[in-house]
């Protein structure tokens, strides 16, 4: 029995993104339910925020290879509201990402406390331009931003890369300040800015630009400097407490470090008067393992994935379904929205610091061609149909640790279900009195739709 009320997209190695009407539609019944094999429950998760990916110079500079009809492509397949990925939710960095052309910030002149010379010039070229044109797609995205790297002359060593913030209180005034004109300086170009994450990678010490924090420092800075500087200068830009990327709970192990849970997000929002600025929490890579216990102990805050992790540029089929785990993780464990980290790149995504990673899309600058990789599709598997506002149906039986359910605010419920193994699956569901047959491809990505 076919509906015209359930769309069924699939895609595998050898086909992308194709409808199959392959599904077998039943009223349920006594023999149906002993056959399922994953339930639809009524419990409620979160509520979704959105999806997309960050702005990063190498993004907007591989762009421009293309012809106008290509890039107009590209972006309408990324931020179009009637296009593939339909992005709501975006990043951007506070001077220099380690995407970045190379490194800069917004005040390189030393010792200016009062952000005389704070400038976001350097942004007109690349990213400024980049947000533009998805903002002409969607004029309702919003963003969080975070610096990867305070002006050198705030920090100890004087360098992007390596090093921590002069703990020196005329030094976080400056850098509270600091922000404050980053925000203002966006809105005065028609770019909100909706929240601010304190620091890319709070325990990252890399050849690239980065800034260690403790939890103790980022528990000082949100109270006493930051939240108070946007309370004087009365802005509703939301402060995050993030991008955490806590060690792994190995590595724990090997040092003088408390769990990655306690040592930043709980010991952060323990106390009361930097709680109060809190919105939410932004978690990447190694902090995925602590956004279950915070999201346990602080359910009323919300919570990003905020990076996607990002390969080593190969693009393969098998990355794409480790990536399709890590949506599966975070929403499971609490996030509300999951941002992908550089939508596109050159061949092999290399940076000017030397590392390969992957994308979603790839610019060819000699064939001056564009293609689609794998984790695209991933991605488009759960931002096409998912809406904003929708929230999770918590799931079980044999497919729940491959599958996520969300109940948009039109009522429709979209199934997400990867099979992650070599041969055909049968998937057989219940919904609201019917019952749902699908043989799931082998290695392949699903998206299902009742409405």
């Amino acid at each position: 029995m076919s509906n015209n009320n359930v769309v069924w997209m699939e895609t595998t190695r050898q086909n992308f993104w194709q409808h199959n009407n392959e599904i077998k539609i039943n009223t349920a019944n006594n023999n149906m339910t002993s056959m399922t094999n994953l339930k639809i429950t009524e419990q409620q998760g979160r509520v979704v925020e959105g999806f997309g990916s960050c702005f990063n110079e190498l993004g907007m500079f591989a762009i421009e290879h293309l012809s106008e009809e290509d890039r107009h492509a590209v972006l309408d397949s990324l931020f179009a509201l009637d296009g593939d990925c339909k992005f709501t939710l975006c990043r951007l960095p506070i001077g220099a990402s380690d995407y970045a052309l190379e490194w800069y910030s917004h005040n390189e002149h030393d010792d200016d406390y009062e952000m005389k010379h704070f400038s976001i010039e350097r942004d007109h070229k690349y990213l400024i331009p980049y947000i533009k044109e998805a903002q002409k797609r969607n004029p309702k995205l919003t963003f969080f931003a975070s610096p990867w790297s305070p002006p050198t002359w705030m920090k100890t060593p004087k360098a992007y890369n390596f090093g921590t913030l002069r703990w020196e209180k005329k030094i976080l005034e400056a850098y509270a300040l600091y922000f404050v004109k980053f925000i203002q300086a966006y809105e005065q170009e028609g770019i909100r800015i909706n929240q601010i994450h304190i620091q890319n990678e709070v325990v990252a010490d890399q050849k690239f630009p980065s800034c260690k924090w403790t939890g103790e420092q980022l528990q000082e800075f949100i109270r006493d400097y930051l939240g108070p500087a946007f309370k004087q200068y009365q802005l509703d830009t939301e402060i995050w407490l993030g991008t955490i990327n806590a060690p792994e709970p190995w590595q724990e192990l090997l040092t003088d470090t408390t769990s990655d849970y306690d040592a930043y997000a709980g010991l952060v929002l323990s106390d009361p008067e930097a709680y109060q600025y809190i919105h939410g929490v932004g978690y990447q890579w190694a902090g995925k393992h602590a956004i279950q216990r915070t999201v346990a102990s602080y359910p009323e805050l919300r919570y990003l994935q905020t990076e996607n992790e990002c390969g080593n540029g190969k693009n393969t089929w098998e990355y794409a379904q480790y990536v399709s785990t890590l949506f599966h993780h975070y929403f499971v464990n609490g996030a509300n929205g999951y941002v992908y980290w550089n939508a596109i790149l050159e061949p092999k995504g290399s940076s000017t610091w030397g590392w390969e990673q992957n994308s979603m899309i790839t610019v060819d600058p000699e064939t001056k061609k564009y293609s689609f990789n794998p984790e695209f599709y991933v991605v488009k598997h759960h931002s096409h149909f998912v809406q904003n506002g929708a929230v999770r149906l918590v799931t079980s039986g044999r497919f729940t640790s491959n599958s996520l359910v969300f109940q948009n605010p039109d009522q429709s419920v979209v199934l997400i279900v990867n099979n992650p193994l070599k041969d055909a699956q049968q998937l057989s569901f219940e919904f609201k009195g019917k019952s749902y047959q699908l043989e799931l491809k082998p290695e392949s990505f699903n998206s299902v739709v009742l409405s």
